[in-house]
Formats: structure tokens, sequence, C-alpha cells
């Protein structure tokens, strides 16, 4: 029997209506350009989701473009994303993507999966989500959460984040490529947890088949 995409996610989505939005889509509904996507993405990796809104916040307020961000020079922008994860070499990064962005691209963030993917410390996470939720192309992002959850309930099977990506996107339909990481994000962190997930209170879990679950509450 083919399963019913829109009615589990469905389900997921009106659960998560409540729930914090993920930092990056938080990111994009304040500032709402690509560069602001791209620059919270580098900065998330990680790194907590309530540090990388405040490192977000803190850097594009004085850095809304690739040539802002070069003005500010490497130690200023290590400083405002102070303490995302590895916040040196992510401002290295970033000063990098900036003059690379600046030099090739007329100071904007390109379209293409494969020009991101060749940005310094931008991989394919990266890039699908900057597609995604900066552009609205659509786009398959597979974070750990994303990886977990299509693996416990068994829509894929897979060992691999990348492979995940592929798997996943022969089989659900497009239209969710784009919410698919937004729900799973925040369903991962709240109820679908990396040990003892919380079934009881799941929408979707009668019919889960709780791959990997060796305790739930």
């Amino acid at each position: 029997m083919p399963r019913d995409w829109d009615r589990e996610l469905a389900a997921l989505e009106a659960l998560v209506r409540s729930y914090p939005e993920p930092s990056v889509n938080e990111i994009k509904s304040i500032n709402g350009t690509p560069w602001s996507v791209l620059v919270s993405t580098i900065i998330s990796l990680r790194t907590k989701d309530a540090v990388t809104l405040k490192s977000s916040i803190n850097l594009l307020s004085l850095a809304g473009t690739p040539q802002d961000l070069m003005n500010l020079g490497e130690k200023k922008v290590a400083g405002l994303i102070y303490p995302a994860g590895f916040y040196n070499t992510k401002a290295a990064n970033l000063i990098q993507i900036a003059h690379i962005l600046i030099e090739s691209h007329q100071g904007q963030v390109p379209p293409d999966k494969e020009t991101l993917m060749s940005l310094p410390g931008v991989g394919l996470k990266t890039a699908n989500l900057v597609l995604g939720v900066g552009f609205g192309i659509p786009a398959l992002c597979v974070d750990i959460h994303v990886h977990r959850i299509a693996n416990r309930r068994g829509w894929i099977s897979s060992d691999k984040p990348d492979l995940t990506e592929k798997l996943l996107s022969d089989i659900l339909p497009e239209k969710w490529w784009i919410p698919i990481n937004r729900l799973l994000v925040s369903y991962g962190q709240i109820i679908c947890t990396p040990v003892s997930p919380y079934c009881s209170t799941c929408p979707v879990n009668e019919d889960c088949p709780k791959i990997g679950v060796k305790k739930f509450r």
C-alpha cells in the first residue's frame, strides 16, 4: 500500500505549529535574503539553535551584504558569532565566501547547488537548505534529525545522510522537499528525540516501526 505522505506529514505539521521555528527558518522570516540564510546555516553547523539564532542576528545586524561582512574583518566576525561552535573557522569561511561572491557573483548568492557546494564550508546539507529556504527552490535538506527519523520510521534504510537525501528524494513528493526539514527538526528536537523518544505523545506513533529504538516514553 502506498504511503500517505500528505496524511503523515500534515499530522506532524499540525503538531509542530506551536513549536519554535528552527533558527535558520527564523532568520529567513526576520531578514528574508538568501545571504542571511547562507550565513545562518554556516553558523548553525554543530551549534545549538538558540546560539545560532543569537549569533546570526548579531552578525547580520552589521553584515547585511557580503561587502558589509568583508568590511568587518575576520576577527570581528568571529567575535560576533561567538560562542557558536568552531567560530574562528566559520569566520574565516564566511570572509572567503563573501570575497568569492563579490568577485565572481556580483555580491549575490548563486541559486545553484554545485556552485554553492564549491564555497568554503558549504556541503550538500547547507546548499540544499539555502536553495530551499533562501530561494524557494525544491531541495531536500537532510540533517541529523531528518536522517534519524526517516530511518526510524522505515521510510528508507541508510547509514549516511547523503544517501538518505538520495533515497528520500526518490520517494518523497517534491512539494514536501522544502518543509520536511523544518518539520522534522522541530519534531526531532521535542518528540522524536535521539534517545528515548516521546512516542506516547506522537500523533503518528501507531504506524511507526520504531526501527533502532530500544526505549521510548
